[in-house]
């Protein structure tokens, strides 16, 4: 297998599992809408931190504001996996240049969720790393990571016909053996 075709094989079955990652979360968010309403309602009302003081003005204590950032969260889940699905599919048609770009937002979108979203806005605006009950930052970050390495793998550079003589050579001599 060229060198290119495992990079395209890698960003696709990569691109893909992220996709479906992020599919099967937007479903369950919207199929079992009350369990992690609840995450985001705790996590916004830091109604399980050390009740600081110097911290508490930050709660949102507020239900529509709260359900609001849930059906937020859950609509830039499923644009994500839409994306990223729309890229794998462009992965498997061998358009890369399309493949990558569209690979890229999505992925791009997912980082800023759970970068942007969860660690920064809800570990430590919200102090959810005080919490014992409502505390998502370890998953946050394995997705997070997950997606940085994704994006990497889809950002190799590689080149649409790369068979160079030596492997045109291998091939002929393995053939004729």
């Amino acid at each position: 297998m060229s060198t290119t075709r495992a990079l395209s094989l890698s960003a696709t079955l990569l691109t893909a599992t992220v996709a479906l990652y992020l599919a099967l979360v937007a479903f369950g968010n919207i199929t079992d809408f009350g369990t992690n309403q609840q995450f985001v309602r705790h996590v916004l009302a830091m109604d399980t931190t050390f009740k600081d003081d110097d911290l508490m003005w930050r709660a949102i204590t507020n239900h529509a504001v709260q359900d609001a950032v849930y059906v937020a969260v859950i609509a830039w889940e499923t644009v994500a996996a839409v994306v990223l699905g729309y890229g794998t599919w462009l992965w498997a048609r061998r358009d890369h240049h399309a493949a990558r770009r569209f690979s890229t937002y999505g992925l791009l979108m997912v980082m800023l969720l759970f970068g942007a979203g969860f660690i920064a806005i809800g570990g430590e605006w919200f102090s959810m790393w005080q919490s014992q009950d409502w505390n998502g930052l370890e998953a946050a970050t394995r997705i997070f990571l997950l997606s940085g390495v994704v994006l990497l793998v889809v950002q190799l550079p590689f080149r649409e016909a790369e068979t160079t003589e030596k492997e045109t050579g291998k091939e002929n001599k393995a053939a004729a053996i």
